[in-house]
């Protein structure tokens, strides 16, 4: 199976009339026409996945810089999208520069019982040298 990248398509071009259009050339498998999700319109582009690659090309041959429902579509072979093309979605944002999980300031360690002022720290934390406990600037 091979999959085609449809764009410049029409607003009125239907999943049915991709695949009316393309099975003249083979075997349709599966055509969809991308949807904004808050619209429900057409995004301007689709896939149509074809049974081989003889009637891919056919239909690449045949329909790409040609009239689709009144539009000039473009038609190939579509493209895995390249890793680098999108950050990673497992990051939740954080972790990174300072004030990260063990971050340079403010981050893990210099909070809870870091070095500079945290629960437990050593200049100004709740424990520490300077803090709630602490000798010179404490409470007590």
């Amino acid at each position: 199976m091979t999959k085609l990248f449809v764009g410049n398509l029409s607003w009125g071009t239907t999943d049915d009339s991709l695949v009316q259009a393309f099975s003249a050339y083979g075997s349709v498998t599966d055509a969809i026409v991308l949807k904004d999700r808050e619209t429900g319109r057409s995004r301007g582009f689709g896939f149509v996945t074809m049974e081989s690659a003889d009637a891919a090309q056919a239909a690449i041959d045949a329909l790409n810089e040609q009239d689709l429902d009144g539009r000039t579509v473009r038609v190939n072979i579509a493209n895995d999208r390249p890793a680098g093309d999108r950050p990673p979605r497992d990051n939740f944002g954080g972790g990174g520069g300072r004030g990260g999980f063990r971050g340079g300031r403010g981050g893990y360690n210099s909070g809870y019982g870091g070095n500079q002022g945290g629960y437990g720290g050593n200049q100004g934390g709740y424990g520490g040298q300077q803090g709630y406990q602490g000798g010179n600037d404490g409470y007590n």
